[in-house]
């Protein structure tokens, strides 16, 4: 009797052992999923505002055009910038594990953000031009915009330095390695595109 007994403690005591390390590696692999989710919609409120950027230059320039139609050399350089841009919206969340996508991708939104200073800028000779209430309307929409997109880039900054702490931790480093999960590229900004476009006349 005393042998089954202590057959039985020790099968127990192996059964709880085993539980526990279970337990610890689901909820592990879940809590990463769930980091790693939470990246992804920060990536995608990201792209949303950019994409909403995107949109609004068009009307920008179509407004600009009517006042400042000779300024073409800044309509150029905004209309290529918002192609480059507008080619780099299409990429897959898995820039977000390449450094060097996500640079490019920075680097063609940097582009769009300062051709739009200088059409900006270019738009104060044009006093008719500041008093048009399109021009206005298309104005704040862009400095909201703007303000949207440097939120965003902090969120998804701060789920990236979140998500990197958890999976690079011990014991986690190791359930994260043996799944996949790989530390996040943050997003970096140059010194220019630090702040926004400067919409305020």
């Amino acid at each position: 009797m005393k042998k089954g007994m202590k057959i039985l403690i020790t099968v127990a005591v192996i059964l709880v052992i085993v539980f526990a390390i279970f337990k610890f590696f689901a909820g592990t692999y879940n809590t990463m999923v769930s980091m790693d989710e939470g990246v992804l919609s920060q990536w995608a409120q990201v792209e949303n505002q950019y994409q909403r950027r995107l949109d609004l230059v068009p009307n920008l320039v179509a407004t600009v055009k009517g006042f400042a139609s000779h300024e073409s050399e800044v309509f150029t350089q905004v209309a290529e910038a918002r192609s480059q841009a507008g080619g780099v919206m299409q990429l897959s969340a898995d820039v977000l594990d390449d450094p060097d996508a996500l640079a490019k991708f920075q680097q063609a939104q940097n582009s769009l953000g300062g051709a739009l200073q200088r059409l900006l800028s270019v738009t104060e000779n044009y006093p008719q031009l500041q008093a048009n209430e399109n021009f206005m309307a298309l104005q704040d929409e862009l400095e909201g915009t703007e303000n949207r997109i440097a939120t965003e880039r902090m969120r998804f900054n701060e789920a990236v330095q979140e998500y990197n702490r958890y999976i690079r931790t011990f014991p986690r480093n190791i359930i994260a390695n043996m799944n996949g999960f790989e530390k996040k590229a943050y997003f970096t900004s140059t010194d220019e595109a630090k702040t926004a476009p400067k919409v305020e006349f």
